[in-house]
């Protein structure tokens, strides 16, 4: 732990709740598709799976994913987004925490996937990065999977420059005993080749 504050938080103070989920609901309404993350995800399981959803925000996807059917635990660290979360799907389970510090928030182990969508990574704490991926980790089965989205340039960051390489974020997983299994270039599964802005990656925790 290096005692700072994440990125998100610097960039939104901690308040951005209601505008982050109003934007979302904004394009919903315009006819876009916002549930790519859900699907992209389901389309790895085969059945009703345990799901954690590891900067969950307000909730888009672990909400979607439990109407598919799947069990989802959200945890954040950002308390104006989790109480949307909690406000559109009370029943579900939301948790307020460090991802850096997940061994202490009573997690049962043995997750089927866990998820770190919007960016998650590039917006953690500095220094924080290797530690969270060790955590994620270690809350997967077996089998389980690790799904990240990360911008990898500043058009696809709100940041005016990437915070990390995907190389730095590979080492990390391997570090954790993460093997590569799958990458693409966006939540439709489009090839990912280098020099694309926006990478999706699938790691697997290995059996043996």
């Amino acid at each position: 732990m290096t005692g700072q504050r994440d990125r998100w938080a610097e960039l939104t103070g901690g308040q951005a709740g209601e505008e982050y989920a109003a934007r979302f609901a904004r394009l919903a309404e315009s006819g876009h598709d916002i549930h790519g993350e859900a699907a992209f995800c389901a389309a790895l399981l085969k059945h009703t799976a345990r799901i954690l959803d590891a900067g969950c925000g307000t909730g888009r996807i672990a909400i979607r994913l439990a109407e598919l059917g799947h069990h989802c635990t959200g945890v954040d660290v950002d308390p104006s987004m989790l109480a949307v979360a909690r406000r559109d799907a009370p029943t579900q389970e939301w948790l307020l925490g460090d991802l850096a510090r997940l061994d202490t928030l009573g997690l049962h182990p043995g997750f089927d996937l866990a998820l770190a969508a919007g960016n998650v990574i590039p917006l953690l704490a500095p220094g924080t990065e290797a530690a969270v991926v060790r955590q994620l980790a270690d809350t997967l089965r077996p089998g389980g999977l690790l799904v990240t989205g990360m911008g990898l340039d500043a058009a696809h960051l709100p940041l005016p420059k990437p915070p990390v390489t995907l190389a730095e974020f590979d080492h990390w997983c391997t570090g954790a005993g993460l093997t590569l299994r799958q990458r693409y270039a966006t939540w439709n599964g489009d090839p990912y080749h280098h020099g694309c802005g926006y990478a999706v990656s699938v790691h697997i925790r290995p059996t043996t």
